[in-house]
């Protein structure tokens, strides 16, 4: 039988994937598969850092010699681009990073490989925005680094909802000055109407009981409905949609798709 999870020693590189809370998290699994198909003597572990003791976490993985880095997720993304040496082009657009490196000498560096990761995953499963019409929910650093690829890949327009808008009016006027290409607006309210994409990047789906990311009632038969959350694999908004008979397009494709990237960026792979 293959084995499916690292051997740990004492020589055990150990790596994380840090939010709060870290349930939903799936990247443990996925990368710990791998360093045993590739003999690794590396290992993958979630780290809880609860928002008000993150920089004390960060400070105490500094300081760890055998610590290699870690992939990022909700809520953190923002604030550890903030903590961060030095950052990459596309987490120094976004101000949001989601891989982290640390040095042995406790230099911490870090990137966004988000929006590259779920246009790949969008193109991988058939889906080119090239010409879309795309609503983003939410405007936290996923929305960021999804917008600016989104924006690069040839989209017709993209727009930011969110409840604070001015949010929503800082990513767009970011992704805006960032280049000239397809326009990126803030929204105060959206119906879902008239757009070929609706992309959740909040994380409303993660816990039963949470209200839809945007209700569906008014989305087009023919719009495609995709989701960032991991875990569950289906979100009830992805049930909603599929009910409704629209397309979708789960959040397990845009880790899948960046993998590699973070991998190779944090000395993972």
């Amino acid at each position: 039988m293959t084995a499916t999870f690292p051997s740990v020693s004492g020589t055990t590189r150990v790596f994380g994937c840090i939010a709060s809370p870290v349930d939903h998290v799936r990247a443990p699994t996925v990368f710990n598969a791998l360093f045993a198909e590739r003999s690794l003597d590396h290992v993958m572990v979630p780290i809880n850092a609860p928002a008000n003791d993150l920089q004390a976490v960060i400070e105490g993985l500094r300081r760890m010699p055998n610590f290699g880095g870690m992939a990022v997720t909700i809520p953190h993304k923002v604030t550890l681009a903030a903590l961060c040496d030095t950052l990459g082009a596309a987490a120094r657009l976004t101000g949001a990073v989601n891989a982290v490196r640390f040095d042995q000498d406790g230099g911490m560096h870090g990137d966004n490989f988000d929006g590259t990761g779920f246009v790949a995953g969008l193109q991988q499963q058939g889906h080119d925005p090239a010409g879309m019409t795309v609503l983003i929910v939410g405007a936290g650093g996923a929305a960021r680094a999804i917008g600016l690829a989104l924006r690069d890949a040839g989209t017709k327009k993209v727009m930011i909802s969110n409840r604070t808008v001015e949010k929503a009016v800082a990513i767009a006027s970011a992704l805006a000055m960032a280049g000239d290409t397809a326009p990126v607006e803030a929204v105060r309210a959206h119906d879902g109407s008239k757009v070929d994409l609706i992309v959740n990047t909040t994380s409303l789906g993660m816990h039963e009981g949470d209200a839809l990311p945007l209700p569906l009632d008014a989305v087009d038969d023919g719009t495609l409905i995709a989701d960032i959350i991991m875990s569950p694999a289906e979100t009830a908004w992805m049930k909603s949609a599929t009910k409704r008979g629209l397309a979708v397009h789960p959040g397990r494709h845009m880790l899948d798709c960046q993998i590699e990237l973070i991998g190779s960026f944090t000395g993972a792979l």
